[in-house]
């Protein structure tokens, strides 16, 4: 992948010398969204009954403003820490193509900041912990990743390779995406009111659409600025692979049971990573509407 020399974004903050800590002045509500089930699954949102992606109609005004904390200023990774400066540049990547679609949609793209932690951290989701993988938090429109995480996505669970690594931080501000256009909180509104079976279909749909996203940045990131290099987009299949709910099940050694899948198959994943990349369109990520998955 071809990352080096390019803009590194302004809104990583970094608490790994914070001890664990790392305040979050104050909980504003809502649930954490992550990656996968890496070590323990995370609460992910769950959408009924609506159809979120009219994509257009979304940006055009139809999202509620988000809840935001306010933002203190940002203590910087520092100059010489290669992976800090790779996560700083994917992010800053992910910021220059998702405000030209908000833009071509009539809409005004906000940052989220990234949050680089080790071990704990609170956040407007509670306290956060490395074993949870990399997760979104809507309340304070924040991505964390503790920089360990990608040994583990490394060698234990062999997806190596920078866009692999990259991805995870695009599925991550795909989920900030979603926020914006408001289904996090439509989302937030149905907990409670639906079977645990129908939380984790939905849930299924959620990610997956997240893994579209994902998609839809690598294919505008690599139009304007060609970051892409042979086995790039196999790198990033592969790690959606290794981090489908069938798979994670089978590495744990117990049995594939479907009805608890909250983040899809590796196949639902990678085809859904695959219609991203392939397509640029956000309206193909239409997960909601789509007959099989």
């Amino acid at each position: 992948m071809k990352w080096e020399g390019n803009r590194e974004s302004d809104n990583v903050e970094d608490r790994r010398d914070d001890g664990g800590g790392g305040s979050s002045g104050g909980f504003l509500g809502g649930r954490s969204i992550g990656i996968g089930t890496i070590v323990v699954a995370l609460l992910g949102g769950w959408v009924f009954g609506i159809n979120p992606l009219t994509i257009l109609n979304l940006l055009s005004g139809g999202a509620p403003p988000a809840q935001v904390q306010q933002q203190a200023p940002a203590h910087r990774p520092p100059a010489d820490d290669r992976m800090a400066r790779f996560v700083s540049t994917v992010l800053a990547d992910t910021e220059d193509v998702w405000k030209d679609v908000f833009a071509k949609g009539g809409a005004t793209y906000k940052e989220p900041r990234l949050v680089l932690f080790r071990g704990a951290t609170q956040t407007a989701c509670g306290q956060g912990q490395s074993a949870m993988g990399p997760f979104y938090c809507p309340g304070d429109q924040k991505v964390y990743i503790d920089l360990g995480f990608y040994e583990t996505l490394t060698k234990r669970l062999g997806a190596p390779g920078e866009f692999a690594q990259a991805y995870v931080v695009a599925h991550e501000v795909g989920h900030h995406v979603q926020n914006l256009l408001g289904i996090s909180a439509k989302v937030d509104k149905m907990r409670g009111q639906v079977s645990q079976a129908d939380y984790n279909v939905l849930s299924v749909k959620l990610e997956l659409q997240a893994d579209c996203f994902a998609g839809v940045w690598a294919y505008h990131a690599n139009q304007s600025r060609q970051i892409l290099e042979g086995g790039d987009i196999e790198s990033a299949m592969n790690a959606a692979a290794k981090i489908g709910d069938d798979a994670l099940q089978r590495s744990s050694g117990g049995a594939v049971v479907p009805e608890s899948f909250t983040h899809g198959t590796s196949a639902q994943r990678q085809r859904w990573f695959n219609t991203g990349i392939t397509t640029g369109s956000v309206k193909s990520c239409d997960t909601f509407s789509a007959r099989n998955l």
